[in-house]
């Protein structure tokens, strides 16, 4: 069992990609366990931060490559305005 319960984790809304894949929260999961074993006794005061980061930044080139860089139509898989991922983009030296 994880060490953090999910009981109060919504289940992720079904769809395509929930039928076979692991979900991204097992991924990430994983990823943070690793890492806050990797740090020890040690961690970053602003662990929430830098895991957004973190999260984010792969996130949208990801998808920006899978839209051939149409930010538009990255914006809309991603579920925000373009405005908002330009801004991103920008906050991050993606841009």
């Amino acid at each position: 069992m994880n060490a953090v319960s999910d009981r109060n984790v919504p289940a992720p809304p079904a769809g395509p990609l929930s039928r076979s894949r692991t979900p991204l929260r097992e991924h990430v999961g994983i990823a943070v366990r690793r890492y806050l074993r990797d740090m020890g006794e040690c961690t970053d005061a602003d662990l929430y931060q830098v895991a957004l980061a973190e999260l984010e930044i792969p996130l949208l080139t990801e998808v920006l490559a899978h839209c051939d860089g149409n930010q538009s139509r990255a914006a809309e898989v991603l579920g925000i305005h373009r405005a908002t991922l330009r801004k991103k983009l920008r906050e991050y030296g993606l841009a």
